[in-house]
């Protein structure tokens, strides 16, 4: 695993990698898979490209990985894809990064890289979709200015064009710019072409801060983030400011998710998220620890890295008692409606290496995000 455990988007790694282990936890208790119990390397790579390619040299070079798992990020995952192809005589894949980005869902890639979550024009094309029901047509765009940012903006403008309409504006700003920062040029810039709303592309310190920037302009447009933000981590940025100021920032906001919300106790694997992330408390390995850094109880981000894990062992399980790196690819695309308990059969094929399509939107009441149902309200 290579991830953010430091830096402005720690929390998003960390908690990818608290999920995951929780349900790891659970299984090495009960002895593993087949005797072999499952261990996560993890290296920090601060959310930036160059560290994440020496990462993965060690993980397969020095560690000798069977398999690469919870990456994060889309300028991190884009310059390693590389060294799939590279590695691709040792059957080197890459499971379940933390990305809706298209590079490792179209060629030359997508055969050494298998998702379980939605892709980002799955995510931006839902929102523009649901503006446009309720008459928000006019569209701003706010987003990273990278391949992440870039990623969701295509989206957008892919969505935008069934309509024949196009953004009205868009803004950007540098991966790594930190909560502290004013974000008042880019509130403006937008502002200016009064959109209907804003739809943003980036990571939770930096939009957390175009969001209080923008409320405390006054501007109180319904502002839309994609999955990869962080919900939690945005939310309680912003809950901390209200405390400070006694204003309220969390109004008019939506968060599309590439899982189910975790308060839905009626899914079983929302249960079982729940009571192991209760049971294990997971941390971040010793030393990628930042004694700084709070972790929420549970997140849309570790409820993504349970199912990984899930969908993981559950690969794992399929293969041989002595399992080989040759069988991973004939093993998956063999996985047909696999049932993880939230409703949503998870497939693959030769020809599909995305195992959901599911979206789902959030929004924020009583300082949590929660299932939005009525997007006329907003």
């Amino acid at each position: 695993m290579s991830a953010a455990f430091k830096g402005e988007s720690q929390g998003l790694g960390i908690e990818l990698y608290r999920g995951s282990l929780a349900y790891i936890d659970e299984i090495n208790q009960a002895g593993g898979v087949n005797g072999k119990k499952i261990e996560i390397k993890a290296y920090d790579d601060g959310y930036n490209p160059v560290p994440t390619i020496h990462n993965t040299i060690d993980l397969i070079e020095k560690d000798d990985a069977f398999l690469l798992f919870d990456y994060v990020g889309t300028p991190t995952v884009t310059r390693m894809l590389p060294l799939l192809k590279r590695y691709s005589d040792s059957d080197i894949y890459l499971f379940f990064p933390f990305t809706g980005a298209q590079p490792q869902r179209e060629e030359p890639y997508d055969q050494f890289v298998f998702n379980l979550r939605s892709s980002y024009r799955q995510e931006t094309e839902g929102l523009v979709d649901k503006f446009f029901s309720t008459g928000d047509k006019k569209i701003a765009v706010f987003y990273q200015i990278d391949a992440y940012g870039r990623s969701g903006w295509d989206g957008v403008k892919r969505a935008l064009a069934k309509y024949d309409a196009k953004m009205v504006a868009e803004a950007t700003y540098r991966r790594g710019t930190s909560y502290s920062e004013s974000l008042k040029e880019q509130v403006d810039i937008l502002r200016q072409a009064n959109p209907d709303a804003v739809i943003s592309i980036g990571a939770y310190a930096a939009c957390a801060a175009f969001i209080r920037d923008a409320r405390e302009a006054g501007w109180d447009v319904p502002i839309a983030n994609v999955s990869f933000v962080g919900s939690e981590n945005l939310l309680n940025l912003l809950l901390e400011t209200g405390k400070e100021t006694g204003k309220d920032y969390t109004t008019n906001l939506i968060n599309s998710q590439v899982v189910p919300s975790y308060e839905d106790t009626s899914l079983p694997a929302v249960k079982e998220y729940r009571q192991l992330m209760d049971k294990y408390a997971p941390e971040p390995p010793q030393e990628q620890r930042d004694e700084k850094y709070q972790s929420p109880k549970y997140s849309f981000v570790s409820f993504e890295g349970f199912l990984n894990a899930k969908l993981l062992v559950e690969i794992l399980k399929r293969m041989d008692n002595t399992p080989q790196r040759s069988e991973i690819k004939g093993v998956v695309e063999k996985i047909q409606d696999l049932d993880l308990g939230i409703n949503a059969p998870v497939s693959f094929n030769s020809q599909k290496h995305q195992g959901l399509d599911q979206v789902y939107y959030t929004t924020v009441e009583n300082g949590k995000f929660v299932p939005l149902t009525d997007w006329s309200e907003d």
